[in-house]
């Protein structure tokens, strides 16, 4: 799906965001909600090598992987007007060209009671995309990330905030396969320090 078949017709559209965009958009944007969409899990399966690592070294990331079972929270965000094009060309360079997502429309839950879903665009990574690492323990994928580093920052970082959105925006969500990274990570990073 291209971005301008996106906004073909459209004055705004959500764009529901699981990973960094939860704490760092970098688009103008009308209004956000915390919620959720259902059918996919997110997962650290998915490498970076420019924003969050490099081609020797690959960070780890999040995409969605489908699961009937599944919920994912998150923020979405509204834009409108000339907000739609401008978050869209931005998004496509960030998520698609450096990232290697693709789109797809999703039924976006805001939360609260009786509250009724919206189509959202999503960016999700596939298994086929060159960059796509798969499964590994949380072990492994902690001490991936504990010591990689791109042009945006330390992999930690990101792991760390969207571990910290979670606590705070979500307390009621537990995130077995982000917390359990979290303390890997955290436990690499503790022995990196000592062994110094």
């Amino acid at each position: 799906m291209k971005p301008q078949d996106i906004i073909a017709g459209k004055t705004s559209l959500w764009i529901f965001g699981y990973g960094s965009l939860v704490w760092k958009p970098d688009f103008k944007y009308k209004k956000s909600e915390v919620g959720y969409i259902q059918g996919y899990k997110r997962r650290f399966w998915h490498g970076d090598n420019f924003h969050r690592g490099s081609d020797e070294l690959p960070g780890r990331v999040v995409t969605l992987i489908e699961d009937d079972d599944a919920t994912t929270w998150g923020v979405a965000f509204e834009v409108s007007g000339s907000q739609v094009e401008e978050s869209l060309k931005y998004l496509n360079v960030r998520e698609t060209v450096c990232g290697g997502y693709i789109t797809k429309i999703v039924d976006f839950y805001p939360e609260g009671e009786d509250r009724s879903p919206v189509p959202a665009l999503v960016y999700i990574a596939t298994a086929d995309n060159p960059l796509y690492l798969g499964p590994a323990t949380p072990e492994e994928i902690g001490a991936q990330i504990a010591v990689c580093r791109g042009k945006t920052g330390l992999n930690l970082e990101y792991l760390l905030r969207l571990a910290e959105f979670m606590r705070k925006s979500c307390p009621h969500v537990e995130d077995h396969h982000l917390y359990s990274i979290e303390k890997a990570a955290l436990a690499v990073v503790c022995y990196l320090l000592v062994a110094r």
